[in-house]
């Protein structure tokens, strides 16, 4: 199984707009970071984790073929403003997508053109399917385990796939949920930076201590703004087996 990071930057993505700091006028591609999202792919079956408003030109540096899933963590823009560009994938048939019933509701109402019972032509043909933690999800030979993760105060979903945990946007987890996490292999978590705490959001100490808290050999770091530093340069201070994603990095994971 192979897991490929789509993007792995913050809501703003890197280079932000307007800023001229290290990061962010740095010519190394290592930081540039399109909006956080993420694809797993065997042979036969394709998942794409979170569909944000970079979806487009993630995509267009991808093999085209069919989307099996698309699974949704929750429903902030920044992980779900790109909806509308999986039109081109409908050319397979119509898209799979999974998530809680908050993220449901909230993509009915921010695209309701696309559950109409007439349908204008040429919109994304979607079939939403709601999801819940725990609840054991089948797509082709790939096993899906929901998890519970805490955003702040909203819920949403981490996955858990084959010996992959896919985790991006938390603050806390449910006490319970660790024990889905004994038994993975390679873990990816949101990073936000290193100081300046924030909300909804872990740092990097946070980061690591949870990641501690699993059975993962392998750690890579995702959703990371500027503030984090240069690629390169953090890299060299992380703990052995603990690294910063970037996009276009590909990972194998056993199923």
């Amino acid at each position: 199984m192979r897991l490929t990071f789509l993007g792995t930057g913050t809501s703003v993505g890197v280079p932000t707009i307007g800023c001229r700091c290290k990061v962010c006028t740095s010519h190394d591609p290592h930081d540039r970071r399109l909006r956080c999202s993420a694809m797993v792919e065997t042979e036969q079956t394709r998942i794409v984790i979170d569909c944000g408003p970079d979806f487009r030109e993630q995509m267009l540096r991808q093999e085209f073929r069919k989307i099996d899933a698309l699974l949704i963590t929750h429903s902030h823009y920044d992980h779900v403003g790109g909806m509308d560009d999986v039109r081109p994938f409908c050319t397979f048939g119509d898209i799979n997508v999974y998530s809680d019933p908050v993220s449901e509701k909230s993509l009915r109402q921010s695209l309701p053109y696309c559950f109409k019972e007439h349908l204008y032509p040429g919109v994304p043909k979607i079939s939403l399917h709601t999801i819940h933690p725990h609840e054991e999800l089948q797509i082709n030979e790939l096993k899906i385990v929901p998890l519970r993760i805490m955003h702040d105060k909203l819920p949403i979903l981490g996955f858990k796939i084959g010996k992959l945990a896919y985790i991006t946007d938390m603050k806390t987890i449910p006490e319970e949920e660790l024990d889905f996490l004994q038994d993975i292999d390679c873990l990816v978590v949101n990073a936000l930076r290193f100081t300046n705490a924030h909300h909804s959001h872990m740092l990097v100490d946070e980061a690591l201590a949870f990641a501690r808290r699993t059975s993962a050999k392998r750690v890579f770091f995702t959703h990371m703004c500027h503030d984090i530093g240069l690629h390169e340069e953090v890299n060299k201070i992380l703990p052995a087996g603990t690294h910063l994603a970037y996009d276009g990095l590909t990972v194998e994971v056993d199923v």
